[in-house]
């Protein structure tokens, strides 16, 4: 495998992880808890969902020949509560996802040295994908933080419960030095 489809391959894991990560907060919250405000400045979950659905539709369509600041974007109205029901946040998610993986997916040894736009700024292809990692890691924090205050004793935890990384490492290293790859534990 080259440096390039291992970058690109990481990158992808790296995204269904963060994408993972959402879809079990959401899980866990009925309707009413999507829209949940901590005040009138904060964000919902539903609006940062609108906000991830409009940055991931405007930097992934064409990724490859336009800029990804596309001129029928309105970043304005992705942080207004536009988004009404659980079934169209879901929507928006996958669609917003769903475009980006089949972005990620036309990548390859031939169109890996493309320039990407983003704002008339010129970016590499690992910087342009290294860029849209942080950001997407960045609001799917705040939506399991924001999940995980809700539910708050009845969260479910998305990664090692609290009291319980003794045993999670115990279990990890029965398997033997080195016995596995980080990417493994995206999975």
């Amino acid at each position: 495998m080259t440096v390039e489809e291992n970058f690109i391959e990481s990158a992808r894991k790296q995204f269904e992880y963060y994408k993972s990560l959402g879809e079990k907060t959401i899980a866990q919250l009925n309707e009413d808890e999507l829209f949940w405000q901590f005040n009138a400045e904060s964000n919902s979950i539903a609006i940062t969902v609108n906000h991830l659905w409009g940055n991931m539709m405007s930097r992934w369509t064409d990724f490859l020949q336009s800029d990804g600041e596309k001129e029928w974007r309105n970043r304005d109205l992705e942080f207004e509560s536009v988004i009404k029901t659980k079934d169209e946040l879901l929507e928006k998610w996958e669609a917003g996802w769903s475009c980006l993986f089949e972005a990620i997916d036309s990548i390859n040894q031939d169109n890996f040295g493309s320039e990407i736009f983003i704002r008339n700024q010129r970016h590499t292809i690992v910087e342009a994908v290294s860029r849209q990692m942080m950001h997407y890691a960045y609001h799917v924090g705040q939506i399991v933080y924001v999940g995980r205050m809700i539910k708050g004793k009845d969260w479910q935890s998305l990664s090692i419960p609290k009291g319980k990384s003794t045993d999670y490492n115990a279990e990890k290293f029965s398997k033997g030095e080195h016995g596995g790859h980080f990417t493994d534990e995206l999975k």
